[in-house]
């Protein structure tokens, strides 16, 4: 039988961290819960494509309407198995809602397992979870997972390395994806 998963996302999340792993668990059975903060099922968002085409960072262009499918604010962590963070530009405005920050603890709390990449580990640190926790995401932001306490776990691959730490899992950028996923979908036996 599947799990119950949920998927935190917002405007400009970025389009392959979002859809990918949509599409993976689902094809595996989970039910995966989409939800933004003041957004309703039948909403979406906008996601933000993001590549690496030979400059200092990446760069980004309009993706996808990406669907919201239930209500943020009826969302309790004890109603799931597991927590998605994709990362892209979202994580940057919703690491400021203390609603996100709530929800999130909540799974921790719980010690469910929690996929985190790219930018996403901003909601973590910005939630006080990641204390003596190991982890990676996009490189930017290191500083910001270190001053709260994580222990940087350097890539090992490039951008496509995973990182698992009990339950948690993260990943530098979309290019993991299929070993972040992997890893995760292990944590959802």
């Amino acid at each position: 039988m599947g799990k119950r998963v949920l998927m935190l996302v917002g405007d400009f999340v970025e389009d392959y961290e979002c859809m990918v792993p949509l599409q993976i668990l689902q094809m595996v059975e989970h039910a995966v819960d989409v939800v933004c903060p003041d957004k309703q099922p039948g909403d979406h968002v906008v996601t933000a494509i993001h590549d690496f085409e030979g400059q200092q960072t990446y760069t980004e262009k309009r993706g996808h309407n990406f669907p919201v499918t239930a209500d943020f604010a009826a969302v309790q962590a004890s109603d799931y198995d597991a927590l998605v963070i994709p990362g892209g530009r979202s994580p940057e405005y919703l690491q400021l809602d203390e609603r996100v920050l709530a929800l999130v603890r909540d799974f921790f709390a719980a010690d469910k397992p929690v996929a985190v990449t790219c930018h996403g580990p901003m909601i973590l640190a910005a939630a006080d979870v990641v204390s003596g926790r190991s982890c990676q995401g996009y490189p930017s932001v290191r500083p910001q997972l270190e001053q709260a306490g994580a222990k940087w776990a350097q890539p090992s691959a490039g951008l496509d390395s995973v990182h698992v730490d009990g339950k948690l899992v993260s990943a530098p950028a979309w290019p993991a994806n299929p070993a972040w996923m992997r890893e995760f979908l292990k944590l959802l036996v």
